[in-house]
């Protein structure tokens, strides 16, 4: 492949990884938050500590919540198209690039947050 070719490749890859990672993750993240949220009821739980009733019902929620999204054929589109864009990506960049790649992406979203003036 031409070295002009193979840039733009990838930088269709790299948008491609991005915007479909982010899409999951809109979905992934109730389940990475309900895990937290869990850690904490639990963690309040055993060292006695009040646990408002509106906190119990918002993790309720969020596990039927979850349940639902799980099963929606939107995430399992964007999870199976994840994994095909993470395989392209090592097929026509290499695992090397792989790596370079996820690497940015998490610094970037870390970023983001740090720098997030929200809430």
């Amino acid at each position: 492949m031409k070295k002009s070719h193979q840039k733009l490749v990838g930088r269709y890859l790299l948008w491609a990884y991005k915007t479909t990672r982010e899409s999951f993750e809109r979905i992934e993240r109730k389940t990475t938050q309900l895990l937290v949220d869990e850690y904490i009821l639990d963690y309040f739980s055993k060292h006695k500590f009040a646990v408002p009733q509106e906190f119990k019902d918002y993790i309720a929620q969020k596990r039927r919540d979850e349940k639902k999204l799980k099963s929606h054929p939107e995430y399992v589109y964007l999870k199976n198209r994840l994994a095909a864009i993470e395989a392209a990506i090592k097929h026509f960049l290499g695992a090397k690039e792989w790596g370079r790649l996820q690497a940015l992406y998490e610094q970037e979203f870390t970023r983001r947050i740090l720098e997030s003036r929200e809430h």
